[in-house]
């Protein structure tokens, strides 16, 4: 049941992340999902546990509203650093 929730979350931040970055027509459901993980992953390792944000630590935590932003957050930075390196436009 935890894969399928990591899943869910995973596609519904990719899919606002890409939408708010305007990268949503490059984009699949594949890789919104991959980009939600990784960005809920990023957002609670950097912003979690090396700045010490508090609300961070729920980032990649479930489905709640919190983790939600903080993995659309971390999604953001995903695609910003994927546009810098030219992966995505």
């Amino acid at each position: 049941m935890g894969w399928i929730i990591t899943i869910l979350v995973g596609a519904l931040v990719g899919w606002l992340a890409s939408m708010i970055m305007k990268t949503d027509a490059q984009q699949g459901a594949v890789a919104n999902i991959l980009i939600g993980i990784v960005g809920s992953l990023l957002a609670q390792v950097v912003f979690g546990n090396w700045l010490q944000i508090g609300g961070a630590y729920a980032a990649g935590g479930g489905f709640n509203f919190w983790s939600i932003v903080w993995g659309v957050v971390g999604s953001i930075v995903l695609i910003a650093i994927l546009k810098a390196l030219r992966v995505l436009r």
